[in-house]
């Protein structure tokens, strides 16, 4: 790692100030840069996510995506953990923290809007950033592909009916615009730029330019990470500012939520046997959450101003850093993880591309 890498948390604490900072002092700017979003899909962070997971994506060979099916563990431990598990785990923790433990400190016509702002956050898998967090772990980029198009396509189907189903509602309101450009934005326009590029560099420098190609593309990779947090951040300084115990409380079970669920995926994926490049990933997925379309759906269900709306962007605010720490974890594991019997007794697949 080179020394920016190693000091990538000291950068990350350092752009969170900075942004609540230039978010409080230049008010309009943020708003003028929030407001450049189609279908509440912010246009300029779009960019960023896309110098972010680009490197991750030109890494893949898509004549190796056959292979994915050998890692049928990692997949079937991860559809577990995000449908079985992430919102119903939520649920259970909105209530016990936000309706029971912290409800004295809460306004109390929220309590239950913000409930509802952290299930929306935990019933849809993240779509994007997950590539970036795969890619800092050393995952194995095919199979973290296959298992956000894969979580994509549930989504289509389940994401309406678990979120009825915990809220308590008949129907509620798909933002499908939000998710179907997402995906469009975060996955295949992304892919289709990353592979003419592998190619083309591929055909014209061989393996040793694909090299120096992703040596050239990961610092950029980290430097729009840290530039998204700074935008994140001061699109909502003010509201740091103004509610700062509010927000530390809704932070609460979404930390205890993601380091529960990825620490779970981690551990099933060690006790299946499956390789660590899979695991990695597969635990980073089961615990992040698409939040641009939990913020969509709160809006529109709950309205701009509501609590549910303020506790997805909490889940925002602080799903850089604390999935940070879970790739560092993973990272300074992996010897105990290889260490364990079923994973001693399969032999270590080969990461393709």
């Amino acid at each position: 790692m080179s020394a920016f890498e190693r000091y990538l948390t000291l950068w990350v604490a350092l752009c969170i100030v900075l942004g609540i900072a230039l978010g409080h002092l230049f008010p309009a700017l943020f708003q003028a840069i929030g407001g450049l979003e189609i279908a509440q899909v912010n246009l300029p962070v779009a960019a960023l996510i896309w110098l972010m997971i680009i490197p991750m994506l030109v890494k893949i060979d898509f004549a190796a995506i056959r292979e994915v099916g050998q890692h049928w563990r990692g997949i079937g431990v991860t559809l577990f953990i995000n449908w079985a598990v992430k919102p119903f785990s939520m649920a259970a923790l909105g209530w016990i923290f936000i309706s029971w433990l912290f409800r004295p400190l809460l306004p109390e016509d929220q309590i239950n809007s913000y409930i509802a702002g952290l299930i929306l956050l935990a019933a849809a898998p993240c779509t994007a950033m997950v590539f970036v967090w795969s890619n800092l772990s050393d995952g194995e980029p095919h199979f973290t592909l296959s298992q956000v198009a894969l979580n994509d396509v549930i989504m289509v189907f389940a994401f309406a009916p678990i979120v009825g189903l915990l809220l308590g509602l008949s129907a509620i309101t798909v933002p499908w615009e939000t998710l179907l450009l997402s995906v469009v934005l975060y996955i295949v326009v992304p892919v289709c730029i990353a592979q003419v590029m592998r190619r083309s560099v591929l055909a014209s420098a061989g393996p040793a330019g694909l090299r120096r190609l992703l040596g050239t593309l990961q610092p950029l990779s980290l430097v729009a990470l840290l530039t998204t947090l700074v935008l994140l951040f001061g699109f909502q300084g003010e509201q740091i500012i103004q509610q700062p115990l509010v927000i530390a409380l809704l932070a609460v079970p979404i930390l205890i939520q993601v380091y529960f669920n990825s620490g779970f995926a981690y551990l099933l994926n060690r006790w299946t046997g499956e390789a660590h490049c899979v695991a990695a990933p597969s635990a980073l997925i089961g615990a992040s959450n698409f939040f641009e379309l939990a913020v969509a759906a709160a809006i529109s269900l709950f309205g701009f101003s509501s609590g549910a709306a303020l506790a997805t962007v909490v889940g925002v605010l602080i799903e850089v850093p604390v999935m940070l720490s879970v790739v560092r974890i993973v990272n300074r594991t992996r010897g105990w993880y290889e260490s364990g019997s079923a994973v001693r007794q399969r032999p270590v697949e080969q990461k393709a591309g």
